[in-house]
């Protein structure tokens, strides 16, 4: 616009020099003033053909530049009738619908890589260079324990309190890790990068595993449990059938008293060997839920009451906060109480002496019951094996309660998590659907 408007200029200089020309020619030769006169029109001429040659050009492209300044793909710029101009304009107008349909292409495959993202069953992080989130899908959300995400854009990893937010700081970038956390989920959780402009831009996956290694660990102590059950109780009722036979026919001997006796107890650990197995079957045997609609603060009483003399012999105290009103919810109630019994006993467990154990329950925002105690509390490595098979940290512990409670909600489809959390207190939630 600016050498346009200097080439105006320059025009309308050279016609006022020459009609000052012609002024002052009028008095001279008429051969000087028609040689004065045709240099004028020489010069508009060549100011004509100049600008009718570059200017046109120099516009042509000038437009264009502000076109993709402002990155408009849709506009095309039109022929100014000049033949270079023109093939400029028609490589310009070329070049601006290839932009056009990649840009286009562009925004399509994101679409489709966002819409894949946000559906996948697998929880998608993308993080920026200082480690803070810059989109979250929703399984993300959910591994994480965030309702919106409001409550993790923007904020940086470390920021985040979440069980899973803490266990995915230790992991390093470019390695995957399976965690197990204390609610019975496992993960596997891998930080990796992409290249966005040059530069490694860090991401983390979260596969959840827990359903597939559930089913895994269930058919693996089925089997076993059913064949342990089988091989000791077809042995210890030929066993004990022996022994009482024995025992029947040395009934009139009486220098056979002590004898009997030793029967008596082998005969008596046989069958609590049997009660011991049959307890390792009942955990595989977990009947269907039968749903009823239950009022937990009834149910959480009926724990308490069942479970109150077993606490003051330890001289703990059983405290009971129900939520005003009643909490129903669609519970097999004799499942759930049982549930309630093996929490509270596990609490009481990790008191040595004195204490107390805590049941709330509330209705607002979630259906929940949680079960707080200031025992000794759990720590990190405990927590990664809570939930696991046979695992227990009593010395005579069978590894089963949990599972028992694990199979339980799981089949009543609820939310849990066992943690002791940084004021020391140990909380078993349990969130009804």
């Amino acid at each position: 616009m600016k050498l346009r408007n200097q080439f105006i200029l320059l025009a309308m200089l050279l016609v006022a020099a020459g009609v000052m020309l012609i002024v002052i020619s009028t008095g001279l030769d008429k051969r000087v003033l028609y040689a004065a006169e045709g240099f004028l029109a020489l010069c508009v001429g060549f100011v004509v053909y100049f600008f009718h040659k570059v200017i046109k050009t120099l516009n042509a492209l000038a437009n264009g530049m502000d076109l993709l300044n402002e990155q408009d793909f849709s506009s095309r710029l039109a022929r100014v009738g000049q033949y270079d101009a023109d093939r400029i304009v028609e490589v310009f107008n070329r070049m601006m619908a290839q932009l056009k349909s990649e840009r286009l292409r562009l925004r399509e495959q994101n679409g489709f890589l966002d819409l894949i993202i946000q559906s996948s069953p697998m929880g998608v992080i993308i993080l920026d260079f200082d480690s803070n989130v810059m989109s979250v899908n929703e399984s993300a959300l959910q591994f994480m324990g965030y309702q919106s995400q409001s409550d993790m854009l923007g904020h940086n990893l470390e920021s985040l309190t979440s069980p899973l937010a803490e266990r995915l700081k230790l992991v390093k970038q470019g390695n995957s890790e399976t965690l197990r956390l204390g609610d019975a989920m496992i993960y596997r959780c891998s930080r990796l990068s992409f290249i966005d402009r040059g530069a490694q831009h860090p991401f983390i996956l979260i596969e959840s595993l827990t359903s597939e290694v559930m089913k895994a660990e269930k058919k693996a102590y089925e089997k076993v449990i059913r064949m342990i059950a089988h091989e000791v109780n077809n042995s210890v009722a030929g066993v004990t059938s022996t022994l009482d036979t024995i025992q029947d026919s040395m009934s009139g001997d009486d220098d056979s008293a002590d004898m009997r006796d030793a029967m008596t107890v082998c005969i008596e650990r046989c069958y609590g060997l049997s009660r011991f197995i049959t307890r390792f079957a009942d955990v595989v045997k977990i009947p269907e839920p039968e749903l009823v609609k239950v009022d937990l603060n009834e149910c959480v009483m009926s724990a308490k009451a069942f479970m109150e003399s077993v606490c003051s012999e330890r001289e703990i105290t059983l405290q009971l906060n129900v939520n005003d009103g009643e909490v129903e919810v669609n519970i097999d109630s004799a499942l759930i109480e049982q549930v309630l019994v093996n929490v509270i006993k596990n609490a009481a467990e990790s008191i040595n002496h004195g204490g107390q154990i805590t049941i709330t329950t509330a209705s607002n925002p979630q259906k929940t019951i949680v079960i707080t105690d200031d025992g000794a509390g759990i720590s990190d490595e405990v927590a990664d094996k809570l939930f696991t098979p046979f695992f227990s940290t009593k010395p005579n512990g069978e590894g089963l309660g949990l599972i028992f409670i694990r199979e339980v909600l799981l089949k009543h489809n609820c939310a849990f998590s066992l943690r002791t959390y940084d004021d020391g207190l140990t909380r078993f939630k349990i969130t009804f659907p």
